[in-house]
């Protein structure tokens, strides 16, 4: 992690990169946070945050964002793609946010302007490895209370660009599964995803029309209900059938 006194003449107070991290555990969509801990008014207070940082003069912003990620979360090799910037002047209306940033930063913080970045993750034990370490934990999206900042609206913001994304590459979806899935868990993930119900009939019907979805010789072990199939995505015949 770099220092910041030593690079106090490199830090630039008014742009920002935020990481939205969204995970899929086969039941919930979740976000990936930050614990924080401030005082305002000589109360301490608690609260939670995106993986989000200053940038410094002599990085870009894709650096900046995977620095960012690494060293609040441990995540790293995470595909990290640009999707929005936010930069309404009520951004930093709220004290608490100044004081707390100003304090963690040891600089004067006006305006900021963020540039937002969102990964898509399988929720794996070798992705969760480092993150009591740095304070972070996965929050299911339903359980997200007031963050700071804007928080909360960028994480809607990155809700509704994925779904648009899925419109045209409906593979980014296929990023938050297992290898081997089944397809109730496809069918919960794009209800999620997408807001609404879908027959559970009529989804079948859809997984039998996509070429890439394809079933397995293996089903469900040790569970008290039937036993679903497992699928698997294939990524070499959806890009055949892309071309």
């Amino acid at each position: 992690m770099r220092n910041v006194k030593e690079d106090m003449l490199l830090a630039n107070n008014h742009i920002s990169v935020d990481c939205v991290v969204i995970g899929f555990d086969g039941e919930r969509l979740k976000a990936l946070l930050i614990k924080r801990v401030g005082e305002e008014e000589g109360e301490v207070f608690h609260d939670m945050k995106l993986p989000g940082s200053l940038i410094y003069r002599d990085e870009d912003l894709d650096e900046a964002a995977s620095r960012v990620l690494a060293e609040l979360t441990g995540l790293k090799n995470v595909h990290l793609m640009q999707f929005k910037a936010f930069g309404s002047k009520n951004r930093t209306k709220d004290p608490k946010d100044v004081h707390w940033l100003e304090r963690a930063m040891k600089l004067k913080v006006e305006s900021i302007v963020t540039i937002a970045y969102l990964a898509l993750v399988k929720i794996d034990r070798a992705l969760n490895r480092d993150l009591n370490d740095c304070q972070a934990c996965w929050v299911a999206l339903s359980d997200i209370k007031a963050l700071a900042f804007d928080h909360n609206l960028i994480i809607r913001e990155a809700i509704a660009y994925i779904r648009q994304y899925a419109e045209f590459n409906p593979s980014v979806l296929f990023d938050l599964l297992p290898r081997k899935f089944t397809a109730a868990q496809l069918r919960a993930l794009y209800e999620l995803v997408y807001g609404r119900q879908f027959d559970v009939r009529n989804f079948h019907k859809k997984i039998s029309m996509m070429e890439y979805v394809v079933p397995l010789e293996e089903k469900q072990q040790g569970v008290a209900h039937r036993a679903a199939r497992y699928y698997r995505f294939d990524k070499k015949i959806y890009n055949k059938i892309r071309r």
